[in-house]
């Protein structure tokens, strides 16, 4: 007696190789970082996503466009070296405050950090208006409250942060020596010192021009 042939299960996964054109097809026409788990939730049963972007990504090693990682998200981006050949004619430019920019860059460098943590960083208070600047960029957004009295919220930086400036995650922020160095950070008086009367308040009128290349 022989034994009857095995069908193939339904639920059988892709080739690896049908996997990676799955995963390519849905980042290219994502603009969005998607996450490992968004992919399983597209990608049929038993597909390993996390394997098929470790193929892709080494297939575009070297190609004008590299498939990216961004936080805990992945995405297909222009080669960073050939970014000048997407410039824009026009820019688009945004105004930040001196303080919006301060405390942009503390967020970024000590998230997860309270409001009170960002105003003793500065030697200044911090008005809502500011918070409610980046917020509303989708550069920072809430983080978890401290278990201390009060419970207050924190403050980190977003994905959306991570992706316009081209960084992984926040680990790869350049130093605070380069970022002085570029012009984006004072050098300010150390803790306790007396603060400059024009840095009392965050209504400064010291507008700083970002530009967003796109």
């Amino acid at each position: 007696m022989t034994d009857a042939p095995q069908n193939d299960s339904l639920f059988e996964a892709p080739p690896m190789g049908e996997q990676e054109r799955m995963v390519e097809a849905i980042l290219f026409a994502t603009a969005d970082p998607v996450t490992v788990t968004e992919l399983i939730g597209r990608m049929p049963h038993g597909s390993d996503p996390a394997e098929a972007l470790a193929h892709l990504r080494k297939r575009y090693e070297g190609r004008g466009v590299n498939v990216v990682r961004i936080g805990d998200a992945w995405a297909m981006r222009t080669a960073s070296d050939l970014g000048f050949l997407m410039q824009k004619e026009t820019v688009e430019t945004r105004k930040l405050s001196r303080a919006a920019i301060e405390t942009l860059a503390i967020v970024a460098y000590h998230q997860p950090v309270t409001r009170a943590e960002i105003e003793e960083i500065r030697g200044v208070s911090v008005s809502r208006g500011t918070i409610d600047q980046l917020i509303e960029l989708e550069w920072i957004r809430f983080g978890r409250r401290r278990m201390t009295p009060g419970r207050p919220v924190t403050f980190v930086v977003t994905q959306g942060f991570l992706d316009h400036f081209g960084l992984e995650n926040a680990r790869d922020l350049p130093g605070l020596k380069e970022l002085r160095s570029a012009g984006l950070l004072e050098n300010r008086p150390p803790p306790g010192a007396l603060p400059d009367p024009d840095d009392m308040t965050d209504e400064d009128d010291d507008q700083v021009d970002m530009f967003e290349d796109e």
